[in-house]
């Protein structure tokens, strides 16, 4: 199983989101934990700081075309 943790960005984006998105992205989150390359999840392999194989760190979530928008993560 993989160990999940969240910034402190994730966390307020999250906040920010309608109910009924936050209850999708918490499904996902555990269909992720349990099988991180599900292929409903369509996960890409980056390759950041690794914390360890079996630990992942949520940074952003949102639509994948405002990540470029760095205002986010000050």
């Amino acid at each position: 199983m993989v160990m999940i943790t969240t910034t402190a960005t994730f966390d307020r984006l999250f906040q920010g989101l309608p109910r009924n998105i936050q209850q999708k992205a918490a499904l996902r989150t555990q269909l992720f934990k349990s099988n991180p390359f599900h292929p409903s999840l369509r996960t890409e392999k980056l390759h950041p700081k690794q914390h360890g194989s079996n630990h992942a760190e949520l940074r952003y979530i949102g639509h994948h075309h405002s990540i470029y928008n760095y205002d986010l993560f000050r």
